[in-house]
């Protein structure tokens, strides 16, 4: 059932002390994928333009070649199940091939970077954002044996949800010690989760699409990655599904279902009926992560893009006070970009978040 989503039809939230404690200004982020080979670069450009009060995130460099992309990456935190790369794709496979090796080798690396940079700081902040594909992007993008896609087998798809679920959070304990015990915020990034519900998923030879699965088994695998990331120590959990305007609606409830604390979305491709979920989650307390800048295109103003967030806000009822909910981020990752025009970029979004939260206080 898709929840209320009537504007003051749910109770203003409590302060928590928990996992899900409410945050009160907005901030900049932004998704994995940076431009480049040099791990160190970017952090430094991460932690310099979304650095303190905003909420920087741990790097991808796909640029690195194979090994360095979402999928091959996300691999790495299977527990007990591993990959090798094949012509078609990465595939599940009962040892590690050279290139697995060589992703897990460039993870390392990050952290070990990361880690150095933050130990570094004198006043870093205290906050990060970790992101890695979420159990239907994963089953969809690993194969099996035989080359078909993981999600077309129900048992596979059962054993990839969970083994996901142990690796990710035994991951994030990582990254806790490793960084001096960062808040650390993960972002489940599911850009293939609506073809997965919607059976529109092609199989590997493409002559058709695979079967659906259906939303209870979504839900289910959301929950117990949440729950164990929740376990694990995470700040915020968000779930970030990219779909058909019609089909994000249905996915974000599924998500909030499943105990999401922040959703992630693009405003250009948000409907009303989608800004009406949004703002029935946001008096319940869940956070935003809106993309709001379209990396390829001209960077608006700071005037122009607060309007245009506010736009909608208004509309649906919103008062200034719970602009506070917002995570601003780029529409998608910046690994296209010149460093140049990524650093750009990030500087820009941290403009906007300071300039919402002048509003934020003002209004």
């Amino acid at each position: 059932m898709q929840p209320d989503t009537r504007p003051g039809t749910h109770p203003e939230p409590e302060p928590e002390s928990g996992t899900r404690a409410a945050v009160r200004q907005v901030q900049a982020s932004a998704h994995g994928p940076m431009p480049g080979t040099d791990p160190m670069e970017s952090v430094l450009v991460i932690r310099g333009e979304i650095g303190a009060p905003n909420l920087p995130h741990l790097h991808q460099l796909p640029d690195r070649g194979v090994g360095s992309d979402a999928i091959g990456r996300g691999a790495q935190l299977l527990e007990e199940m591993v990959v090798d790369l094949q012509p078609y794709g990465w595939r599940l496979a009962a040892a590690p091939g050279i290139d697995a090796r060589r992703a897990a080798s460039a993870f390392r690396t990050d952290l070990n970077v990361l880690a150095d940079a933050i130990g570094a700081e004198e006043s870093g902040g205290t906050e990060l954002k970790i992101q890695f594909p979420g159990p239907a992007t994963l089953a969809a993008n690993l194969h099996l044996h035989h080359g078909e896609r993981a999600v077309s087998d129900h048992g596979a798809r059962r054993d990839l949800a969970q083994s996901l679920a142990l690796g990710a959070a035994r991951h994030l304990e990582a990254v806790s010690r490793m960084t001096g015990g960062q808040k650390i915020t993960v972002y489940i990034d599911e850009p293939d989760a609506g073809a997965v519900l919607n059976g529109t998923l092609p199989t590997s030879s493409g002559y058709r699409t695979l079967r659906s699965v259906p939303a209870a088994e979504l839900r289910g695998w959301w929950s117990e990655l949440v729950q164990a990331l929740r376990g694990a120590g995470a700040a915020e959990v968000v779930i970030g599904a990219e779909a058909e305007p019609g089909t994000w609606t249905s996915l974000a409830a599924t998500a909030l279902e499943a105990g999401a604390d922040a959703l992630g979305a693009n405003a250009a491709s948000l409907t009303v009926p989608g800004w009406e979920l949004i703002a029935g989650a946001v008096e319940s307390g869940t956070r935003l992560w809106l993309g709001t800048v379209d990396a390829g295109s001209k960077l608006p103003g700071v005037v122009e893009a607060v309007n245009a967030i506010r736009r909608p806000w208004r509309q649906l009822g919103l008062p200034d006070a719970a602009l506070g909910a917002l995570v601003l981020t780029p529409s998608s990752g910046l690994a296209e970009l010149s460093p140049a025009q990524a650093t750009a970029v990030l500087g820009r979004l941290a403009g906007y978040a300071e300039a919402l939260n002048q509003v934020r206080v003002d209004g």
